[in-house]
């Protein structure tokens, strides 16, 4: 396996952790546990920022701006018109 693979996997990896904790934040009956998940989700954002930061500088993981014109038409669909 190569390198760009183990960090592909890796990032998927913690974005489903961050998936968990965010539920976990969520749906948590006290403030302690809901503490304790928001700190570790925290923890795994700044971790899936530098794994991605790693993977961009080596162009692994690429994005792409959007157009003007389509933030307008991504704004437009979820504009609430009686808002």
């Amino acid at each position: 396996m190569d390198d760009k693979s183990i960090m592909e996997n890796i990032l998927l990896t913690t974005k489903g952790v961050i998936d968990l904790y965010m539920h976990g934040a969520v749906e948590s009956p006290t403030g302690n546990v809901r503490q304790t998940f928001s700190t570790a989700l925290n923890d795994a954002l700044t971790m899936q920022s530098g794994i991605y930061s790693q993977m961009s500088s080596h162009g692994w993981y690429s994005t792409e701006q959007a157009s003007q014109q389509q933030i307008q038409q991504v704004k437009q669909k979820y504009s609430c018109p009686n808002c």
